[in-house]
């Protein structure tokens, strides 16, 4: 009988929603809070507009940059351990030899039944070098334009989620009235954000929901409070 083809449903984009996680949960949280905060020491929606818009604007420029030079980091990291790696191949084959066969045993391998590998890998010093990195440091080979990408896709996601908490103000003039608009929109958008993060990672998605609300309502309430006592 025909049998079904087994299709792997793996989720393999983990490096680009940690960029969207990090850009926009930052975005749904630090204006809102800061609007939350002018609010609770002005009275004027244009302000809280004006100062939310330029935190964005600095804050997705910081994110973004962050972004960027972290993985930058991770790729210059990858290249140095490369380039040890197929020296200490060249200078000191036995004992990478014996690196290798160490991690064969993790998996239950005896030195003979790993013997064949091991010759394979002497043969081709550049697949060596690639098993090393991965298996023994741990390491897969960054993408070539991922610097970039990481800086546009969390710069945008701070841009998208700062608007979310700042449109209320574009629409009501008093700053109060905004302010409760806001956060009706803000933990909506936090409840759905969380959930879409927690199917995505594998974690429950209504608890993740919670999570993000809560942690989006905490700061912003802290905020108001502080303002509300300074002024």
């Amino acid at each position: 009988m025909p049998q079904t083809p087994h299709t792997e449903k793996h989720f393999t984009a983990g490096e680009a929603v940690r960029d969207v996680v990090i850009g926009m949960s930052d975005g749904l949280t630090v204006p809102f809070a800061l609007a939350a905060g002018l609010t609770g020491a002005i009275a004027s929606s244009r302000i809280v507009l004006t100062a939310g818009f330029a935190e964005i604007a600095a804050g997705s420029i910081a994110m973004g940059l962050g972004g960027y030079l972290a993985a930058r980091s991770d790729a210059e990291h990858y290249a140095s351990e490369r380039k040890r790696e197929e020296q200490e191949i060249v200078t000191v084959p036995d004992v990478e030899v014996m690196e290798v066969r160490e991690i064969f045993e993790t998996y239950g391998l005896t030195e003979t039944e790993s013997a064949s590998v091991v010759d394979a890998l002497r043969r081709r010093p550049q697949d060596w070098a690639d098993f090393m990195m991965r298996f023994e440091l741990g390491l897969e080979k960054p993408e070539s334009r991922r610097a970039m990408k990481s800086a546009l896709t969390i710069a945008l996601s701070y841009v998208v989620g700062g608007v979310i908490p700042l449109s209320a103000y574009l629409f009501l003039a008093d700053p109060h009235r905004a302010l409760i608009m806001s956060c009706a929109v803000t933990l909506i958008a936090l409840l759905v954000f969380g959930a879409v993060k927690g199917r995505f990672t594998g974690t429950p998605m209504v608890r993740s929901g919670l999570q993000t609300s809560v942690v989006g309502g905490l700061a912003a309430a802290a905020a108001f409070g502080i303002a509300r006592l300074i002024s």
